[in-house]
């Protein structure tokens, strides 16, 4: 009886396993909102990261959270790098390009898990405003992919844009 047990529970771990193989190699997250102000009053809070205290989702959840900031202030070449809790992990972000419609940073994880990701605002007129679109998009590794049969990336990660967005627009609003 233990036996069958043992075997059931290694074939359900192989099929498991098998299963997060077939998952898709990358994966890709996106937000909307539109704020009531120009692309120009927007873009500075995305490509300067001091700027980011105003409206991140992640920058109140560890209040000893270690920054560091290299490069230029702002735009190309500006990075941010940060050592918190397990709730803000480690990592470092650069911004690869800055235009008054689009901002592409380079976000690479440390911890809790490795990962090296692209993150795009785009900014578009509408509604009288500017629409911003929050996408990251990534390679799916294994864990990536054994993670995402239980939980995907965008419920993992999409709440916290949708907060930061929020966020954004006050700040952008003011």
């Amino acid at each position: 009886m233990l036996k069958r047990i043992g075997l059931s529970l290694v074939a359900l771990l192989a099929v498991l396993l098998l299963f997060a193989l077939t998952r898709p190699d990358s994966f890709s997250v996106e937000r909307r909102i539109v704020i009531q102000a120009p692309p120009d009053k927007i873009q500075p809070l995305i490509a300067d990261f001091h700027r980011w205290a105003d409206w991140s989702p992640w920058e109140k959840l560890d209040p000893a959270m270690k920054r560091s900031f290299g490069g230029p202030p702002a735009g190309v070449g500006a990075t941010y790098a940060w050592q918190g809790n397990a709730d803000v992990g480690s990592g470092r972000m650069e911004v690869k390009s800055a235009v008054p419609d689009k901002v592409s940073i380079q976000l690479d994880f440390i911890e809790p898990f490795e990962g090296h990701n692209t993150t795009d605002f785009v900014l578009a007129p509408k509604d009288g405003g500017t629409e911003v679109r929050w996408v990251m998009s990534g390679p799916a590794t294994f864990v990536t992919k054994l993670m995402g049969v239980f939980v995907s990336m965008d419920s993992m990660v999409g709440k916290d844009f949708e907060k930061g967005l929020a966020q954004l627009k006050v700040a952008a609003e003011k």
